[in-house]
């Protein structure tokens, strides 16, 4: 018997065709699911830190947190990752904390054998010079020191500034007191180093902007005014007659029993009294309540100026990075010298570093403890390029130009 021939199923022709053209997509696809994926860029971040012990205090003034800058660079770090990682950019924090200089340069010249390029410095201007000269081929951001020699003649090549110079904070405090018209200044001025550099900051800015300074008095005295402020005070400062008294006293050894103990009833305003600083808990407009909330939750404690100076170094270098798409330390200081690198800093406009002494531009809050009271710069105060430029020391009294120089 024949066997009855099976009729063909009208689909099996064109199973005959799709199948083969499933095993060549498939054949196709698969390589593409299989290559790896793009590899991150890995930046790496080193914070070296340096505090000097300032020893025991004449006042009742709380310490700076130990950990201030630390934490600001932290949360940099965390935002630069938040951002970072659709660029597959991958941000890390190396923390070297020393407590004395010699220690930290070790440490330093260790992270650079590691292949560290990039720092985030939080030190006195004595060590930030060691440093950038062990360092010769990296980049140093200094969220440290104030110091004013660092920005007018003795520029290091490969430093670029966040934190606010005395100069800029001088500058900023005598714009506002110029629009209240107090005029005639009454200069207390401690005996450190750091004091005699804040007040020769504050006669500059005298100069500048028409201020008067009709005494000039040095606190010399190594006795607790926290029993003998209110016998003392007013007859030490008991002089021709002024409208606002300054004080330089940064350690906060006098500085903090001069508000309602003066001969006349007068503002305080410098170191104590009416500040100005590069950052505030009381900083809250243009978003910055945001970048407080955060700061607050991830250091359990306000933000300070030294935190800012930290967090904002860390974002400047995400920042560049995200635009140049690599971490090349040479590569970024050129690009923030070229001024082609607006950052947002949550105060208000855009800053920027100067081309002349890499010092970061910046407005500079004007506070009492626990109230803001301006902003400088000032409205009124021109500046052909910048009126951020009216705080702090313009090009044409520097010495030096980074932007022009090779590290």
């Amino acid at each position: 018997m024949l066997a009855t021939p099976v009729e063909e199923s009208p689909m099996r022709p064109l199973s005959r065709y799709l199948l083969p053209c499933f095993a060549a997509l498939l054949g196709y696809v698969a390589p593409s699911q299989a290559s790896p994926p793009a590899p991150e860029l890995q930046v790496r971040i080193g914070y070296l830190a340096y505090i000097p012990d300032t020893g025991p205090l004449l006042s009742n003034v709380i310490p700076e947190p130990k950990d201030a800058g630390l934490r600001g660079a932290e949360l940099a770090i965390a935002d630069s990752n938040s951002t970072g990682r659709f660029l597959k950019h991958a941000y890390s924090l190396e923390v070297a904390e020393r407590d004395d200089s010699a220690s930290l340069l070790k440490a330093a010249s260790e992270q650079h054998a590691q292949g560290v390029r990039l720092f985030v410095v939080n030190a006195p201007a004595a060590t930030l010079r060691q440093l950038s000269q062990a360092l010769p081929d990296s980049l140093l951001l200094n969220a440290g020191s104030a110091d004013d020699g660092l920005r007018r003649e003795e520029c290091l090549v490969n430093v670029l500034h966040t934190l606010p110079s005395r100069a800029m904070l001088a500058d900023a405090l005598a714009q506002f007191l110029a629009v209240r018209k107090w005029t005639r200044w009454l200069l207390i001025s401690g005996a450190t180093e750091d004091d005699q550099a804040y007040a020769a900051a504050l006669k500059r800015a005298a100069k500048r902007f028409g201020h008067r300074i009709v005494a000039e008095k040095p606190w010399s005295f190594d006795n607790d005014q926290r029993r003998s402020a209110q016998a003392e005070m007013p007859l030490f400062t008991q002089t021709a007659e002024y409208d606002v008294v300054l004080v330089a006293d940064e350690r906060g050894d006098f500085g903090e029993y001069l508000p309602y103990q003066t001969w006349y009833p007068r503002p305080v305003a410098g170191t104590q009294g009416l500040t100005a600083t590069g950052w505030h808990k009381t900083v809250e407009t243009y978003g910055a309540a945001q970048l407080q909330k955060r700061f607050e939750a991830h250091a359990k404690r306000w933000m300070n100026d030294r935190d800012f100076a930290a967090w904002i170094a860390v974002r400047s270098i995400a920042s560049a990075v995200s635009k140049l798409r690599q971490s090349d330390a040479e590569a970024i200081r050129s690009l923030a010298l070229s001024e082609q690198l607006p950052l947002d800093g949550f105060k208000g406009r855009k800053l920027s570093f100067r081309s002349w002494n890499g010092q970061l531009r910046q407005p500079i809050p004007l506070v009492q403890p626990r109230a803001l009271v301006s902003n400088s710069p000032q409205d009124g105060f021109l500046h052909p390029s910048s009126e951020l430029d009216s705080l702090g020391y313009d090009q044409p009294e520097v010495s030096c130009n980074l932007a022009a120089a090779t590290p």
